[in-house]
Formats: structure tokens, C-alpha cells, sequence
């Protein structure tokens, strides 16, 4: 068991989330499926993010990642954006997940850390 240096938000969908996700065609392989609230927050994304200590920490961390988060979330069920709504701001973000914070992450897995960029070069 190791501590890690990273605090973290646990993002979960709310309903906007889902009524939008369940609005995208299927895809030809079928790998999007509707799926109801309830299905889709059994699996939330979880983002580390730099060690916080007070709720303090926790809100200036959200205002400089959400944006990211907001992207990577859509980025999930629509890769290319051709579906993304035309108002990617804070306000939608906040109607469309539930944020939670985590002050400590802590690594069960006795395998190493695997890291992979998502960023594009």
C-alpha cells in the first residue's frame, strides 16, 4: 500500500450527462449503448490532481481543470466532437456531473504505476 502525493475528484454523471450521452447514435460496432443514470454513475472517472489540504485548494484546483475534465468526459462518448454542446462553460459543467473530493489517494496494487500521456504532442 502506498500513499500517493495526489489529492482527487471523483466526477460522476448527472442526468443532463446522460439524457445527452443517451441522444448520440449507436455506433456501428455497438459499442454506445443508452444506458440510464444509475448504469453510467456505477463507473465515475476519478482525477488526481496536486496534493490539496482545505477546501480552499479544492475549489481553485477545479476552476483551472474543469475544462479539461469537461472535454475528456464528453471526448469519451463523442472522440471527435461532433455532438458536443455549443455551451462548454462552468455553469453546464456543473448541471451535467457531481464533483467530489478527495483530500488523500492511496495505491492498493502491488504493480507498478503504468502512466501514459493523454495529452496530444
Amino acid at each position: 500500500m502506498k500513499l500517493l502525493n495526489r489529492s482527487a475528484f471523483v466526477v460522476l454523471p448527472r442526468e443532463a450527462f446522460v439524457s445527452w450521452t443517451n441522444s448520440l447514435d449507436v455506433d456501428a460496432d455497438g459499442l454506445h449503448q443508452s444506458l440510464s443514470i444509475e448504469e453510467q454513475r456505477r463507473e465515475g472517472t476519478v482525477y488526481l490532481i496536486d496534493e490539496v489540504s482545505n477546501e480552499a485548494d479544492f475549489t481553485k484546483a477545479l476552476e483551472l481543470q474543469w475544462s479539461h475534465i469537461f472535454h475528456n468526459e464528453l471526448s469519451a462518448w463523442d472522440e471527435l466532437g461532433d455532438c458536443w454542446p455549443h455551451d462548454i462553460n462552468y455553469e453546464t459543467f456543473q448541471l451535467w456531473f457531481d464533483i467530489y473530493p478527495q483530500i488523500m489517494a492511496i495505491d492498493l496494487s502491488t504493480k507498478p504505476l503504468m502512466m501514459a500521456n493523454l495529452e496530444e504532442a
